[in-house]
């Protein structure tokens, strides 16, 4: 896999985890009673694709497509 295709997967996925977390807020405000969709459908959502995102960065360290930086300063 290429860096550049690692990054692009892992901007789409932080993208999608930001929107699904705008949907709840909206979900929130509203506050109808009636809903189909409740808030906690977005919330799981975005902290299921949050421990998606963390997998795939370790995976990714381990398999060498992404290098850490030994000098952080």
């Amino acid at each position: 896999m290429s860096p550049l295709l690692f990054k692009f997967i892992i901007i789409l996925l932080l993208l999608f985890i930001v929107f699904n977390l705008a949907l709840a807020m909206v979900r929130m405000v509203r506050e109808e009673p009636d809903s189909k969709v409740p808030m906690s459908r977005y919330l799981g959502r975005r902290v299921a694709l949050s421990a998606v995102v963390i997998l795939f960065l370790i995976l990714a360290l381990k398999l060498g497509w992404v290098v850490p930086n030994q000098r952080p300063y």
